[in-house]
């Protein structure tokens, strides 16, 4: 289901979904109508996603849910980063092999730990099949490389996706309060992941991807950003529906 899962999602990400609408449109060419229809309809899809006024569209309503957290962290002081890939190279620093995100993801879970006193840092994620090592010990030596205790990281090498990570910070914290710290788009669906565990999480978010620029501009950047708001939308319709099964198999066991 996890490869399934992100095999059928990269059909709706926007390269593959141009290149789909591009060999439709030659299959068809014989039907001139048809074949425009579909081309202006890839040019379309182009200029949208790839121009910074379409992304920050489509990012905007993931990305203002949550606020930028600046507050204290009284009492227990717990701080998780969600895992985001990284690229192992014996060559570089755990920090320098770790993806964009990753870093960003780090960074503010490094911050968070400065709001409160005696914390401790969560790291996370699995290898990917790529590499030898886990994403959570790179983000350990990174995390160490930034100045926080080895003593002070708790490590969850084996979390496949964002309802694994969940299900292992259950098992870690229970009912423990804690910070997620994890990207503004993503934001949205970690919580309600989070939330449905039944985890006591407060939002941390970071990596806003909405960037001001010229309307006229079209740019890898912006369809990067478009892509990554349209794989969360794709995430949350998935959750929703997941749960929604489960819930109503729920609600028919008890009625038997």
């Amino acid at each position: 289901m996890f490869w399934l899962k992100k095999i059928v999602s990269q059909f709706f990400m926007p390269v593959p979904l141009l290149l789909l609408l591009i060999a439709l449109a030659y299959l068809v060419i014989r039907n001139r109508q048809s074949s425009r229809a579909i081309l202006a309809i890839a040019a379309a899809l182009l200029i949208t996603l790839s121009s910074s006024w379409g992304s920050n569209w489509l990012l905007a309503p993931l990305e203002e849910q949550y606020s930028v957290n600046n507050q204290p962290i009284a009492n227990s002081c717990l701080v998780m980063v969600l895992g985001s890939g990284h690229d192992e190279n014996a060559n570089f620093t755990a920090v320098q092999q770790l993806s964009n995100t990753a870093l960003a993801r780090l960074t503010e879970g490094v911050r968070q730990l400065s709001l409160g006193q005696n914390c401790k840092l969560v790291v996370s994620g699995w290898s990917g099949g790529l590499s030898t090592r886990s994403h959570a010990d790179v983000m350990f030596d990174a995390a160490v490389e930034l100045g926080v205790s080895p003593k002070a990281i708790i490590k969850l090498p084996l979390a496949q996706d964002t309802i694994e990570e969940a299900q292992f910070m259950k098992w870690e914290v229970e009912d423990a309060p804690f910070r997620l710290v994890t990207s503004a788009s993503h934001m949205p669906r970690a919580m309600a992941i989070f939330t449905n565990a039944k985890l006591n999480v407060v939002a941390a978010p970071t990596d806003f991807a909405q960037r001001a620029s010229y309307w006229w501009r079209f740019d890898a950047q912006s369809l990067l950003s478009s892509q990554r708001a349209i794989h969360e939308y794709l995430g949350l319709l998935w959750f929703k529906l997941k749960y929604e099964k489960e819930g109503a198999r729920s609600s028919e066991g008890s009625r038997t």
